[in-house]
């Protein structure tokens, strides 16, 4: 079976194509597939033909999104677009990656994880342009799993940030007396060679539909840099503060913990703690032993 996966050397496109090693996967990169153009992502897919499609491009800069919104919209919505009709046309399933970011803009604030059947509210123009794609996606293509992570870290780093908070943190120590953390955003860091797993998991299936999936637990990224430092024994003194305290352009939910409520639903939710993936991927970047 052909797999195509589109930005293949990011982190999760290059976990993927690890974990699809029995499958015949087709790796797009941008330099391989325009997908803000239809006409470029069907003659890429129409010359190999995949069974399946595995949409993780996307414009991820968050900040940036703010300065950039038709981009922004351009990759993450019409992008998200171009590769449903294709993946329709094609018979192919669809495997859509998006964000916790659709989440964290009600105005009550939220203390319990979302589901898969919470009305999404997202605050920034890059929670809004990943919702809109996902939409599209939901009604261009009917064999679709749209897969909703949340901060992704991966050996190979993300090709559009320039690395990943922990890489981040390691880098940064190296160069101050403190780090300043912010401790008033909770989510659930998820590792992708374990979010590419599931996803292998689940595209040989046919329940289709929106899917939550991350490492189980919660934390801030305050209490994910104290991990990180215990583990790799650094005491460099970490300093919590509130996102007022730390000003970016995009506004981020305060709470954007999410609940695998459909992989449960379904008895396939085995996603380990994110403490236990977090060791695991600093055993591979050579960080611990």
């Amino acid at each position: 079976m052909k797999i195509a996966v589109t930005g293949a050397n990011g982190q999760l496109g290059t976990d993927l194509c690890r974990a699809l090693h029995d499958f015949d996967v087709i790796p797009l990169t941008h330099a391989d597939v325009e997908i803000t153009s239809v006409v470029s992502v069907r003659e890429v897919m129409m010359k190999h033909k995949p069974a399946v499609i595995i949409n993780t491009a996307a414009f991820v800069r968050v900040d940036d999104c703010e300065d950039e919104q038709d981009k922004a919209f351009s990759v993450n919505c019409l992008g998200a677009r171009n590769v449903a009709v294709v993946a329709q046309e094609l018979g192919a399933k669809l495997v859509h990656i998006s964000t916790d970011y659709v989440f964290g803009g009600e105005t009550e604030p939220r203390t319990t994880p979302y589901t898969e059947f919470d009305t999404p509210v997202p605050l920034s123009v890059y929670g809004r342009s990943k919702l809109a794609g996902e939409n599209l996606a939901r009604h261009f293509c009917l064999r679709h799993f749209i897969v909703r992570a949340s901060a992704l870290f991966g050996v190979a780093g993300s090709s559009g940030k320039g690395g990943n908070f922990i890489e981040t943190m390691l880098r940064l120590v190296e160069e101050r007396d403190e780090l300043r953390v912010v401790n008033d955003q909770v989510f659930s860091p998820t590792y992708t060679a374990d979010l590419a797993r599931k996803i292998a998991q689940l595209m040989t299936g046919d329940y289709y539909g929106i899917f939550h999936v991350t490492n189980s637990g919660a934390c801030s990224w305050y209490e994910f840099t104290v991990q990180i430092f215990k583990l790799t024994g650094i005491t460099t003194p970490i300093v919590p503060i509130t996102s007022d305290q730390y000003p970016q352009k995009a506004r981020r939910p305060s709470y954007s913990v999410l609940d695998n409520s459909h992989l449960r639903l379904l008895g396939m939710d085995d996603m380990r703690p994110w403490q236990e993936a977090l060791e695991d991927y600093l055993a591979a970047r050579g960080h611990i032993a």
